[in-house]
């Protein structure tokens, strides 16, 4: 089986989750145990292009990987399942980190669309399909924040109504009402989303056995659901019994 899966996209999908174990370790040490963070700080520049590394590089490859799944309807299910438990644990046992539409809750929603349309987007040429995709992803990338740009690029205000009913699954929070610990809505994210599906017409990597050095990335990524289902409750376990110790 190993010989038959494209081992690069287990590897880069392993290096994201390593990413990922070391960001929420130290935001849980910082902001959860409230220890002093030195260089680590959700607002600096440094760990920004960390955290959005890590959220880039799952999207991507999920979109990527939609197109060799063999049963994405039950894959986009157990997603969504799996996404329902994380916010029934968050909002009884962690209330200020609550997570009503994170990166779980947007997989699922991704998947289950593309499914559903999936008759559409194959129509659109791969080419084609990805630049408008990149394009809308960079156009929409601050919606949630209430205008139109890329990061620090504001190039319009959005009507603050169409913000009023808390649609945040679709990317128009009322932000005076809403929070989410982990906040991925469908815009701009399924564009990064569909551009990973895009690709992997225009691109596909060749399938084997990863080089020996890369092989225990390429098993962790082969993993990404368990391992981001238990990473929180074991990093957590892990903070909390150091503290309890010392």
């Amino acid at each position: 089986m190993a010989a038959k899966r494209l081992w690069l996209l287990d590897v880069l999908r392993g290096a994201a989750l390593v990413n990922m174990l070391a960001y929420h370790a130290l935001y849980d040490w910082v902001y959860v145990f409230g220890h002093t963070g030195g260089w680590y700080d959700i607002a600096a520049p440094g760990c920004h292009i960390w955290q959005q590394y890590i959220c880039w590089s799952f999207i991507l490859l999920s979109g990527y990987s939609f197109t060799l799944a063999r049963r994405p309807l039950k894959n986009g299910l157990l997603t969504a399942g799996c996404a329902a438990v994380l916010t029934v644990v968050t909002v009884v046992f962690l209330p200020s980190e609550s997570i009503w539409f994170g990166v779980l809750h947007l997989n699922a929603a991704a998947v289950l669309l593309t499914r559903l349309l999936r008759p559409l987007l194959q129509k659109c040429p791969a080419g084609a399909g990805l630049a408008a995709c990149a394009a809308l992803f960079a156009l929409t990338n601050q919606l949630p924040a209430g205008y139109l740009g890329f990061e620090g690029l504001r190039l319009c205000a959005l009507p603050q109504i169409w913000y009023a009913p808390n649609l945040f699954w679709l990317g128009l929070p009322d932000l005076t009402r809403f929070s989410s610990a982990d906040y991925f809505p469908l815009v701009p994210w399924l564009f990064l989303f569909w551009c990973g599906l895009f690709l992997a017409r225009l691109w596909r990597p060749r399938a084997g056995l990863a080089p020996r050095p890369l092989r225990p990335l390429a098993c962790v990524g082969r993993h990404t659901l368990l391992v981001y289902m238990l990473h929180q409750p074991v990093i957590y376990g892990a903070l909390w019994a150091w503290h309890a110790l010392l």
